[in-house]
């Protein structure tokens, strides 16, 4: 492997007598003479002690670490940030979160480009920073892995952090003491790993690996487990193999690969974030990937997974009767996934699978192809008076097909927060969020608080939420997100008005507004587009380059 067509970007930095210091720099962070003679393997760690989700990372680093070096590469560990939705959830720390996934493709993206690195492995174990990894990989187009960190093993009675935001609301309507929610706080979430459920994290981590840009079963493992330290292991060597034979992610994330990868989200019921995501990793690529490619897709894939949060069952659970590969041998065999396309292994998705057992028989986590919880995608894009430009649902058909209501607006999450613990939001009510957006908020937080006190205050089939901000993969109900235009650019949400008739149908496809499009214009003709919450900083810059929701909130998609 010494050969400089497998070190095409570290020979650049390290070859030749002129390249004497920065070899001299090198030695001092331990390389040795036969170090230059290798490939050089940035990996890119999301550790920090910050989140439980990310506590364990520089452990499954060092391991990566080795597994670069036993077969003959050069591994270079660094840091790159992460965030916790969950922490920040319902606060003004939140609106760094979707900033910070775009932070982190800019961190891999510059050490890896600046320093060199022939290949990359990035680990992820936290909602923003997996697409945020795949995205630093995508953009310099090297040799690249992603490794997942792993899910959490369940709390005490099955509980996770869902539960805990659940029982905030309960607690505010008087079925959970002062004693029960402080239990639940304290037992939830016991150690290492990303939120239990099928949420964004693990959601997320299922579509990588869909893709192929993670090994076989790497969404599909406990954080603590031997299992994922030689998914780690193997990862390092892995990559290795890729420069050796120049596989890029651009071979790998190709239109039919990110086309897998949403059949996966459908049929585990995972995340609305999944859509906002996979725009922006396609868009990094360079694939055509739009909101009507997931209609098209969810028109004939069935949700299959009885996962958390609409679900009963935690993904420690899936995990025990096999993980993810049984689900898409299952896919594939049915003519649902494109078998032909590459993944870091070096092989197809199909040879992946050869040799892949079914699910036990009599587990209940996965539904037969004619058995299916919902026939279609619970993603539903919906369009209308209110949404010209799209928005996303998540609707299984737990919570009902159609909603109408009455509009309950509020221009922020904490004041929605409010109103509906202090029982302002009632029955047949839509709670309207607005100015959540990418450019309003800035920064698109998630509704996970708004939604779960719905929920604990047992109004979860009686109310809907609609917001042109985001909702945790952790969110259910009858709730909508990702509207576009968003509010603070001028869109219909803007004029909602209190008592206004909402209506959300995931048959039609449809979010309406039942006043007139004459009237839409006059009250858009008085509308006054508020001043930018921050003019300073990284999230007035996020504000300043971001776009719409519906191509993916990414930056630089106009520069």
């Amino acid at each position: 492997m010494s050969n400089t067509k497998n070190r095409k970007h570290s020979s650049i930095v390290v070859d030749g007598a002129e390249k004497a210091p920065s070899r001299s720099m090198l030695r001092a962070v331990g390389f040795s003479d036969a170090d230059f003679k290798k490939p050089q393997i940035g990996v890119a760690s999301t550790w920090s002690m910050v989140t439980p989700c990310n506590m364990h990372i520089n452990t499954l680093a060092e391991e990566v670490g080795k597994g670069v070096e036993v077969v003959g590469g050069k591994s270079v560990i660094y840091n790159t940030i992460t965030i916790s939705d969950g922490i920040s959830m319902g606060t003004e720390g939140m609106k760094y979160s979707l900033v910070s996934r775009e932070v982190i493709a800019d961190s891999i993206e510059t050490v890896s480009g600046c320093m060199g690195h022939d290949g990359i492995v990035a680990i992820g174990g936290c909602d923003k920073n997996m697409p945020g990894c795949l995205m630093g990989m995508a953009r310099l187009n090297r040799p690249s892995v992603f490794v997942y960190g792993g899910t959490i093993q369940p709390g005490k009675n099955r509980t996770d952090i869902v539960s805990v935001f659940e029982a905030v609301g309960g607690h505010a309507k008087g079925t959970v003491s002062d004693i029960q929610l402080k239990n639940i706080e304290e037992t939830a979430i016991p150690g290492p790993g990303s939120c239990g459920g099928m949420y964004t994290a693990n959601t997320m981590a299922s579509a990588i690996e869909a893709l192929g840009m993670s090994l076989p079963n790497s969404s599909a493992q406990e954080a603590i487990s031997d299992v994922k330290l030689n998914d780690c292991n193997r990862a390092g060597a892995a990559v290795v193999e890729l420069v050796k034979n120049d596989i890029k992610p651009s071979d790998i994330m190709t239109k039919k690969a990110f086309e897998n990868a949403i059949k996966i989200v459908i049929t585990l019921g995972g995340s609305t974030n999944a859509v906002l995501h996979l725009l922006a990793m396609a868009h990094t690529i360079g694939v055509d990937l739009q909101l009507e490619d997931f209609t098209r897709i969810g028109s004939e894939t069935p949700m299959l997974a009885d996962l958390k949060p609409s679900g009963r069952f935690l993904m420690s659970e899936l995990i025990a009767i096999g993980g993810l590969q049984p689900l898409m041998k299952m896919l594939l065999d049915a003519g649902h996934l494109h078998g032909d396309c590459l993944t870091v292994t070096g092989k197809t998705v199909a040879e992946n699978l050869a040799n892949v057992q079914a699910y036990p028989e009599g587990q209940e986590i996965i539904r037969s192809l004619d058995n299916p919880i919902k026939k279609d995608s619970h993603l539903v894009v919906l369009r209308g008076n209110l949404a010209p430009e799209g928005a996303i649902a998540k609707i299984t058909g737990k919570e009902g097909l159609k909603f109408t209501g009455k509009a309950r607006v509020f221009h922020s999450e904490e004041d929605s927060l409010k109103g509906i613990l202090d029982g302002t939001v009632v029955k047949n009510d839509v709670v309207v969020i607005r100015y959540e957006g990418p450019k309003g908020g800035p920064g698109m937080r998630e509704m996970l608080s708004p939604t779960s006190a719905i929920v604990g205050k047992g109004l979860g089939e009686d109310v809907a939420l609609i917001t042109d901000g985001r909702f945790s993969g952790g969110s259910h109900g009858f709730v909508v997100g990702h509207i576009t235009p968003e509010a603070y650019e001028g869109g219909p949400l803007a004029i909602v008005e209190d008592g206004d008739e909402i209506t959300i149908d995931a048959v039609t496809k449809e979010l309406a507004i039942a006043i007139s499009q004459k009237e839409i214009e006059n009250r858009l003709k008085k509308w006054e587009k508020p001043n930018p919450r921050y003019t300073r900083g990284v999230l007035a810059k996020f504000a300043k380059t971001v776009n719409s929701a519906s191509y993916g909130a990414v930056t630089d998609k106009d520069l």
